[in-house]
């Protein structure tokens, strides 16, 4: 049978109090996107609210191919238009799940009960939990079925503090990710230097550090999936 992997977009669009626009950062959804479909894996989207996510309006470069290829079939743009409200979501249809990231995650991602529950359940089923960049904020509450924190004892990534630093967004966010995610017991790691690729897996947990990333994170969900 087709395996079947769900990807994962924030429905929250704005940068704390700054007066800007946020949302999923679009090369974080296309890149593990075409990883995934192109090994023969089934690719769905979805979003806590549902309905039309909000992109980053930084994040749309159609010199980018993932994205170019992204934003011209009328297939992938119909899904993004559509997500599927993750209320809606049975963890038994899918073997993977995968968390984008995009600013818009820090807001929506972490507390969600749906986030939790589906990332808990796919795990605890023997399926693959993957996330990217600001991605991991849906991982730092999550509690498999022993009852300890999801990323505890697990070697993990997501953007860096020096990174966040970098963006000058340490004062808007809520949490830095980096922290929370060493303080939930994950065994921390990143690449040296900003924005460089860093994908970590820990059996079947995948993470990956910022943008550079997101397509290794595919590929290797589609490995383990592959079995």
């Amino acid at each position: 049978m087709t395996k079947r992997a769900l990807i994962v977009v924030t429905s929250h669009d704005r940068l704390g109090d700054t007066g800007k626009s946020t949302g999923y950062y679009l090369p974080e959804v296309t890149h593990p996107y075409f990883a995934m479909l192109d090994a023969g894996i089934a690719v769905d989207i979805g979003s806590p609210k549902g309905g039309k996510a909000p992109m980053d309006p930084s994040s749309g470069d159609r010199k980018d191919p993932a994205n170019a290829r992204f934003l011209d079939s009328a297939a992938e743009t119909a899904k993004m238009a559509r997500t599927i409200p993750l209320a809606d979501v049975d963890p038994s249809a899918y073997d993977a799940i995968l968390f984008a990231g995009g600013h818009g995650t820090m807001w929506d991602f972490r507390e969600d009960r749906n986030v939790q529950r589906l990332a808990a359940e796919i795990l605890d089923r023997g399926g693959v939990v993957a996330a990217v960049c600001h991605g991991p904020a849906a991982l730092v509450d999550v509690r498999v079925s022993s009852g300890e924190f999801l990323v505890a004892r697990k070697r993990v990534t997501g953007f860096s503090n020096d990174e966040e630093e970098a963006a000058k967004l340490t004062k808007v966010v809520p949490f830095l990710l980096e922290s929370m995610l060493i303080e939930r017991g994950g065994r921390y790691e990143k690449a040296i230097g900003l924005w460089k690729e860093h994908v970590v897996t820990d059996g079947r947990l995948v993470t990956g550090q910022n943008p550079a990333s997101a397509a290794g994170v595919g590929r290797e969900v589609a490995r383990l999936l592959a079995g």
